[in-house]
């Protein structure tokens, strides 16, 4: 009888081992171990590089590390079993986040913080620099007929080369409404060249300027009066918006948030748009623009022709900037030549390609100071690559 309870209980370990190995067999199954494939690890170690470049180089660390840590949530792997908890699938947390994105609502509030931050004294001052921020946009439309050349289709393209304004909520909204298939590739490259402005951007300064043209002096800009300040985003609005309609999202916001920062009276609103507003905006926006880089969706051929296209676009804006300017200096009188090194501010990444101008200028005299004058054509260039916007979702939408 002894015997015989040894042998039940033997057998009753025998199942409850067997048991447990086939429930802990399933429950690896669910790991992310067990469910990782090599496009993860590669895209993990891309996400730690951006970290790695916001903390240890500040390169536009508000940006990189909500994409970068976006990117490591966006690829951790998963048995896909219903959970809800992926940023693809419906329901989720991180898919109802995601909606601000590829609904297209992320970015106008971007703007409405970027008018509120805004001071528009040096374009306002000096007119003529709104043409720098106009020729910068040669870029996305030379990239968008580049885009075409290599198979993709129109809204495609026209999404492609909007990375050339260097404006990440630009591309991100015109993205969701042209190729939102596309859009995670498209977002991480604009924001990618926005945060490596500058080490891109300087050795196309150098090498498209001479040493003369480098120590241009500027006649310092104007005293524009509150007036003018007050103005200048009501005119703004009507001009761009009555011939580029499809342009009202993006700049219709931006012009608003301007007039709250310079109309006097509503400096509450203004302080919330440019502060708290902005910056909840901008975790949201990054965290889910990075876990929408999730390797099954993101790692492939198109994802790479857009990094490469993003980099030329970005590329061709810088030297368009640069190259006008030293085209428009032949028509322009002695002292009021413009120094070519503040070409590459046409591009719409503010502040940081006016820094540019500033930190390239002052290598070659100390005491010539750029900035103001660069923040002409870089806060044209956000209002050029809104346009430039309108004019693709108004032809290809």
């Amino acid at each position: 009888m002894f015997g015989s309870i040894l042998l039940q209980a033997a057998g009753v370990q025998e199942s409850f081992l067997q048991f447990l190995g086939k429930n802990l067999e399933l429950f690896l199954t669910y790991t992310g171990v067990y469910n990782a494939t090599p496009g993860h690890i590669i895209m993990i170690l891309i996400g730690l590089f951006f970290i790695f470049l916001a903390i240890k180089y500040e390169f536009e660390p508000m940006l990189l590390i909500p994409i970068g840590f976006g990117i490591l949530i966006g690829n951790i792997p998963f048995k896909d079993a219903g959970l809800q908890v992926g940023i693809y699938e419906q329901g989720s947390v991180l898919n109802i986040l995601y909606q601000g994105v590829t609904s297209g609502w992320y970015p106008p509030l971007i703007f409405l913080g970027i008018g509120a931050m805004t001071d528009f004294s040096a374009l306002i001052s000096n007119p003529k620099l709104m043409l720098i921020g106009a020729a910068a946009q040669f870029g996305i439309f030379g990239a968008y007929t580049i885009a075409l050349q290599m198979g993709f289709e129109p809204n495609q393209a026209g999404a492609i080369g909007i990375i050339g304004g260097a404006d990440g909520p630009t591309a991100i909204f015109l993205s969701s409404k042209l190729a939102p298939n596309l859009m995670g590739a498209i977002a991480v490259s604009a924001y990618s060249y926005m945060a490596l402005v500058p080490i891109i951007q300087p050795p196309f300064m150098r090498l498209l300027t001479t040493k003369k043209e480098r120590l241009i002096r500027m006649k310092p800009p104007r005293a524009v009066s509150s007036t003018e300040k007050i103005i200048f985003p009501i005119v703004g609005l009507l001009l761009t918006c009555f011939l580029v309609p499809s342009g009202l999202p993006l700049l219709g916001m931006l012009f608003f948030g301007n007039l709250l920062k310079e109309s006097g009276v509503t400096r509450r609103l203004a302080e919330t748009a440019r502060g708290p507003l902005i910056d909840t905006i901008t975790i949201l926006l990054g965290i889910t623009v990075g876990a929408s880089t999730q390797a099954t969706q993101f790692l492939t051929l198109n994802s790479i022709k857009i990094f490469g296209l993003g980099a030329l676009s970005f590329v061709i804006a810088t030297c368009a900037g640069i190259i006008f300017v030293k085209i428009f200096n032949l028509i322009l009188k002695d002292g009021n030549k413009i120094n070519p090194l503040i070409g590459n501010a046409g591009v719409s990444a503010v502040p940081d390609s006016a820094r540019i101008s500033q930190t390239v200028g002052l290598e070659y005299d100390p005491t010539n100071y750029l900035l103001m004058h660069a923040m002409g054509p870089n806060v044209a260039g956000v209002i050029g690559s809104a346009v430039a916007a309108g004019i693709l979702l108004g032809f290809l939408g």
